[in-house]
């Protein structure tokens, strides 16, 4: 009888159990050990810190033992591992970034919190607490901690959200075209929701300017347009409303005078005149007048539109204040100093043209009735204005790749690839604008960047629906099989794999895409060569062709059975649920069941994934074994029946799996009983 250690314990390149302890020790008590905990989201941290509390108990404890440890909770503890350390991530993000965007992304964050919640419920789910030798107190705060967190509900503090729409409201104000004081932003509640996240003075108003510059400068990489010019407008909201907060409720210091501005009082009978000077944050860099519309450039900084419109339209592209290159010349919006300059002149009896700060957007209105989405981009993306301004942006770089040189074509292919990453308006707008046709041609581009950022794009406009059309009617599909051939980075290739199961979601394209001699070879061809993420990428498009049924026989002709059986050998490879669900999607054909049947490895891997796989992979690892025993599959039940193992697993699974495994245990169960049966009153 073999007693070796499971293939996928052999296999998984597990640190040493003291090793292994003592890192999960650590990293617990560098969780635990917060002090001070965020002002945002302090619910979902403070209830995860319990949790690893109860955790910590446990490894110390089984430190404390200095016991073997059973091969079977190694598994375990690792991915307790790496559970604790995202919560220790998450926790620094909510402890050291920006509380105000933090806030705005409330939910998104939320939900980040109860996914790790989720993982640590299915990691105690294969913890053989009876096996351990612990006490019987810490047995029992173990197992109430997996209760709980197989239980766990997404938390959302309702007084976040609040205060998120309240901050959404003031910065909408100038917006509100019925109220009487149109522009006025109330800073007594803007005092409110900062100190709602903690920022009480004035030196916690500069920390989170800071932290707000630094995550514009992060998600400038990665948020696109949008998402940057919204930093921005809270940046300019903090900044703006800290020398009106901090200044004892008057606003003398912005009261000082000079010969710029002039009025004569209506009210006198006299031709009295005030003079005032301008603050500085309200001057544009250009004019150095008052900014009535302010718009934010691609480098971030601020002018008055009439001023950077004549800039760029004289032919300048580069930034006036910094001489940085502008990568598009779209103009956002300044919200936030709109409504303040507003507000300035209302106070100082300055004259306002109703038409210049009347912002057309509408920005803001029935926030309070709209559910907000993941981020607050997607929010704003829908109002008119930022459409428009993705419209003007799509239309502007879709220019430059039809006629820009490399350069340019690389930099508009980068932008129009970030802008289609956000919101489904925003793919829209970028189809309309032409863009698909262009970016289909630089696929072939001797360049890696062009070929890779072109690709991406293709890949995030196909996720609407409508585009999926576009793409295929612009012959797409011949080149983007050549980048996940033969692409020039192994990003280009593996995002070409991404956009062909993104393209296969329509079933007629299935047929076509399956009909290419060329790209299902290539998709397996990915399995061997790609990252982690590339692997899977391949895996679901493979799945996803497979599901018509010609393509099936091309998969297993391609060779992909054995290539995903030592996927499932390889546990660092990171696809062991992708590869199951492959394999058992070929085995409903003849050609897949037969090449199947060859492995002499996978009944015993499917075995141990019966135990310790997760819940999709052991319904996948059931519907294998149970495919496998069926018609003329003796000799793979005869196996079963000799593993010590297999019955066990089969049992439990009947017992406490999910509905569909339990059904498939339950049928396999009675068909290796059945074996039993025949081999011990043979026929005859």
């Amino acid at each position: 009888m073999d007693l070796a250690l499971p293939p996928l314990m052999v296999s998984a390149g597990f640190l040493p159990t003291g090793s292994l302890l003592e890192s999960l020790i650590y990293i617990s008590n560098d969780v635990t050990s917060i002090e001070k905990l965020p002002f945002v989201q302090v619910k979902n941290v403070s209830t995860m810190i319990r949790r690893i509390k109860l955790l910590s108990s446990l490894f110390d404890e089984i430190q404390e033992t200095n016991s073997p440890l059973p091969p079977s909770s190694i598994l375990c503890l690792t991915e307790l591992f790496s559970v604790i350390r995202r919560v220790k991530f998450l926790t620094q993000v909510c402890k050291e970034g920006s509380s105000l965007w933090n806030l705005m992304q409330t939910e998104f964050v939320s939900n980040q919190f109860h996914v790790i919640a989720k993982e640590m419920g299915r990691a105690l789910d294969i913890l053989p607490l009876s096996l351990l030798d612990v006490t019987a107190d810490t047995r029992e705060q173990v197992e109430l901690l997996h209760k709980q967190a197989k239980k766990v509900e997404l938390f959302v503090d309702p007084k976040e959200v609040q205060r998120r729409e309240e901050l959404l409201g003031v910065m909408a104000a100038n917006n509100e075209r019925n109220s009487k004081k149109k522009g006025l932003i109330d800073f007594g509640k803007v005092r409110e929701i900062l100190s709602f996240i903690g920022l009480g003075n004035p030196v916690d108003y500069d920390e989170e300017i800071s932290k707000l510059e630094k995550e514009a400068d992060k998600q400038a990489g990665t948020g696109g347009l949008i998402v940057v010019s919204n930093i921005n407008n809270l940046i300019s909201l903090v900044s703006l409303s800290k020398p009106m907060i901090f200044s004892g409720g008057t606003n003398e210091k912005l009261k000082l005078r000079s010969a710029s501005f002039r009025r004569n009082h209506d009210h006198s009978s006299s031709s009295q005149s005030t003079i005032f000077s301008i603050p500085d944050e309200f001057r544009c860099p250009i004019s150095l007048d008052l900014m009535r519309d302010p718009v934010i450039v691609a480098s971030g900084h601020t002018y008055d539109r009439n001023s950077i419109a004549q800039w760029i339209n004289s032919g300048h592209h580069t930034c006036p204040k910094s001489g940085q290159r502008l990568i598009h010349m779209a103009l956002i919006p300044n919200y936030a100093l709109k409504s303040l300059t507003q507000q300035w002149c209302e106070e100082n009896n300055i004259p306002v043209t109703e038409s210049v700060l009347s912002s057309s957007s509408d920005m803001g209105r029935s926030s309070s009735k709209r559910k907000l989405c993941e981020k607050v981009i997607d929010h704003i993306s829908a109002t008119k204005t930022a459409s428009d301004a993705v419209k003007m942006t799509a239309e502007f770089l879709v220019g430059k790749l039809a006629t820009g040189s490399p350069v340019i074509q690389r930099q508009a292919a980068y932008e129009l690839r970030l802008l289609a990453k956000t919101g489904m308006d925003n793919r829209r707008l970028i189809a309309e604008a032409g863009a698909i046709p262009f970016l289909v041609t630089l696929l072939c581009s001797p360049d890696p960047r062009i070929q890779e950022n072109a690709v991406t794009a293709l890949l995030n406009l196909s996720i609407l629906e409508n585009n999926k059309v576009l793409i295929m009617s612009a012959r797409a599909i011949d080149n983007i099989i050549n980048v996940l051939q033969s692409g020039k980075t192994m990003e280009a290739r593996e995002n070409a794999a991404a956009a062909i199961y993104s393209l296969s979601m329509i079933d007629d394209y299935k047929v076509i895409i399956g009909a290419s001699p060329r790209a299902i070879p290539a998709l397996v061809g990915l399995l061997v060569e790609g990252t982690t993420a590339g692997k899977r990428d391949a895996a679901t498009a493979l799945f996803n062709l497979a599901i018509y049924n010609m393509n099936k026989a091309s998969v297993v002709t391609a060779g992909a059975v054995p290539l995903l059986i030592e996927q499932l050998m390889d546990d660092r490879a990171g696809i062991t649920d992708d590869a199951l669900a492959l394999l058992a999607l070929l085995l409903g054909s003849s050609e897949g069941l037969e090449e199947i049947r060859k492995s002499r490895v996978l009944v015993p891997l499917l075995i141990d994934l019966l135990r310790f796989g997760s819940p999709k992979g052991k319904e996948n690892s059931i519907t294998l074994l149970l495919g496998l025993c069926k018609d003329g599959g003796e000799e793979v039940a005869r196996r079963l029946l000799m593993n010590p193992r297999s019955i066990p697993s089969l049992q439990s699974l009947a017992a406490d799996g999910s509905l569909k495994a339990c059904r498939k245990a339950d049928a396999l169960l009675r068909l290796l009983n059945r074996c039993c049966s025949q081999a011990r009153n043979p026929v005859g």
